[in-house]
């Protein structure tokens, strides 16, 4: 779902409610398109964040650190040069548009105080944050449009900031009541209900119309002129209903959620129409609400632009690999028939006495097969029989030849996909720069990667993740296939407890047990804990090996991350991130 005018009006009374008159202390873009202004005031201070993002627009507080790149972007230098200790005066919409204007009080290079504007417009792809002067001209944006962009509305450093067409002909629950809303509906041709409140109404979501319809008709089949007196009442009530939230602020942040825990839908007041499908739960703000809702997406989306380099790199050697064990197991497949070569070299030997030179074939008996069935075999004219006979048996050794060196090299290349692949899952579950770092290390060392002038330095050490069960034990979860490799190899003791997702790529996982018994309970933890980190974390019923360390072997000159292990017991578990996130130890 996308943040609507009115949860948007909602918003900005909680923002306004904390921020105004607090100052700028840093800020920060983590992303492309994301901005984040550390906010102080005396006894407090919050993470505002505002993302331009076309899937997920929106401004609120975050309790997220996202990491940050080593070299701020231009645009982040620009706005702490400008509102650096800024303090914060005004935060206005535009009506129920999805535009929200913060306006600071700063220093300009003259010493002057001046009114800048940071207009934060939250429109789908058109989203943007624009910094705007004190003379209403355009200082610089997240997202530069020219002319070549928009022929409507550019936004570019020096040219008057304009606002986007404005929606006209359409009413505002802030100004208009029920009676009013509905005469406005029989003006438009008879069609859904709640397509025709998304025509009437400004700044309005299809759920939040699609649950006025589902109040007013009751899951009837029942299109905008075709209401009865008692659906004319019940759908007034609703809408002046909408219209008293958002006049007094007594909303409630509401995130609706699939049974397995997917986010789907975000209100301001409870939404009833799916009738249980979905599961309700409140939040304490609308800014909890957003960052619970929009947090995992957004540290994927930055994880995947910082790592778009890499996960090119592993499809495309994953793709070239793939390509050349398809050629190799082709080109193996000719050579099933060696056996025949072998034979009709024994078949000429066997009857020089009755061949001569030139001849292009003769017929044998072959006595190989004891229905002796009649051959026909090709020869080439140009050698006597015996050189005939010692072409077919040169073709099979070397069909022979081929054939073992073709397995060998399909196994190894196999076991490159398994590397590669287990890279891969790591990557996509990577949250920081430093373990992205770790990972073009190990790369580089396979030499998949070259080292780059200036690079020689080595990423800072990261450590395990770290894990503490309900008994007390600590759990250790590798991020890499080489911590994963020191962590079993070296750093765990003989009677540490090993896990690992049976035949799926995942995280070693340990459980560093101190030489006392590990009890049932954290073998059970633990093993949910290794299902969450493998590939297998959005599954159910995952199957976990584990062993005491004593019984796991790296095979010799194995690649990083591949070890065998015996004497090993199987659980099957499903993956939590509640269960997961809460034994984390940070």
């Amino acid at each position: 779902m996308a943040l609507d005018g009115a949860f948007l009006h909602e918003l900005a009374h909680e923002l306004s409610s904390v921020l105004l008159d607090s100052r700028v202390d840093k800020v920060y873009q983590p992303s492309r398109e994301e901005i984040v202004l550390l906010m102080r005031w005396r006894g407090g201070s919050a993470r505002l964040l505002m993302s331009a993002a076309a899937d997920s627009p929106r401004i609120h507080f975050t309790k997220t650190n996202p990491e940050n790149p080593k070299s701020p972007p231009m645009f982040c230098m620009l706005l702490r040069k400008h509102l650096g200790s800024g303090r914060l005066v005004e935060i206005r919409q535009l009506g129920m548009d999805r535009i929200l204007h913060l306006v600071f009080e700063s220093v300009n290079e003259m010493g002057d105080l001046v009114r800048l504007t940071l207009a934060v417009e939250i429109m789908g792809r058109h989203s943007n944050i624009i910094l705007v002067g004190p003379d209403g001209r355009v200082i610089d944006a997240v997202k530069r449009i020219d002319l070549e962009m928009s022929s409507v509305r550019q936004i570019l450093p020096g040219i008057g900031y304009v606002l986007p067409p404005p929606q006209t002909g359409k009413l505002s629950l802030l100004e208009s009541r029920g009676d009013e809303i509905l005469a406005r509906i029989e003006e438009l041709e008879n069609t859904d209900l709640s397509k025709a409140l998304m025509k009437v109404l400004q700044g309005v979501s299809p759920v939040l119309c699609r649950e006025a319809a589902s109040y007013a008709v009751r899951d009837l089949d029942v299109r905008s002129r075709e209401l009865d007196p008692e659906q004319r009442r019940r759908l007034s009530e609703y809408l002046d209903y909408l219209s008293s939230v958002l006049r007094e602020h007594t909303g409630t942040p509401v995130l609706l959620s699939e049974p397995s825990g997917r986010p789907r839908e975000f209100s301001f007041v409870p939404i009833n129409q799916y009738r249980g499908a979905l599961l309700s739960r409140e939040y304490p703000s609308y800014s909890e609400l957003l960052d619970s809702f929009y947090g995992d997406r957004d540290l994927m989306e930055r994880m995947k632009q910082r790592s778009h380099d890499l996960l090119r790199l592993l499809a495309n050697t994953s793709d070239r690999i793939a390509r050349r064990i398809e050629a190799q197991k082709e080109e193996l497949g000719k050579c099933a028939q060696r056996d025949t070569l072998r034979q009709y070299g024994d078949l000429i030997s066997a009857n020089l006495y009755s061949l001569s030179k030139g001849m292009t074939e003769f017929s044998a008996q072959n006595f190989y097969d004891e229905a002796l069935p009649t051959v026909q075999i090709r020869l080439d004219p140009r050698l006597t029989p015996a050189q005939n006979a010692q072409k077919y048996y040169a073709e099979y050794r070397k069909a022979d030849t081929a054939e073992r060196m073709l397995t060998g090299l399909i196994r190894q290349g196999e076991a490159e996909l398994e590397y590669l692949d287990t890279v891969f899952d790591a990557l996509v579950r990577a949250t920081r720069e430093a373990e992205l770092a770790a990972l073009r290390e190990e790369l580089t060392a396979a030499g998949y990667l070259k080292r780059r002038g200036g690079q020689n330095r080595r990423p800072e050490k990261l450590a395990p993740l770290r894990y503490r069960s309900s008994d007390g034990f600590t759990i250790l979860v590798g991020r890499n296939n080489l911590q994963n490799d020191r962590l079993t190899l070296k750093e765990a003791h003989n009677y540490d407890v090993w896990f690992h997702t049976q035949k799926i790529p995942g995280s070693h996982t340990v459980v560093v047990s101190e030489g006392r018994p590990v009890p049932d309970s954290t073998l059970e933890q633990a093993a949910v804990i290794a299902a969450y980190n493998s590939r297998a974390r959005d599954s159910a019923l995952v199957p976990v090996d584990y062993t005491i360390i004593k019984n796991v072997k790296k095979p010799p000159g194995a690649r990083p991350g591949r070890v065998i292990y015996s004497d090993f017991k199987t659980a099957v578990v499903t993956p939590s991130r509640e269960l997961s996130e809460s034994l984390r130890v940070e």
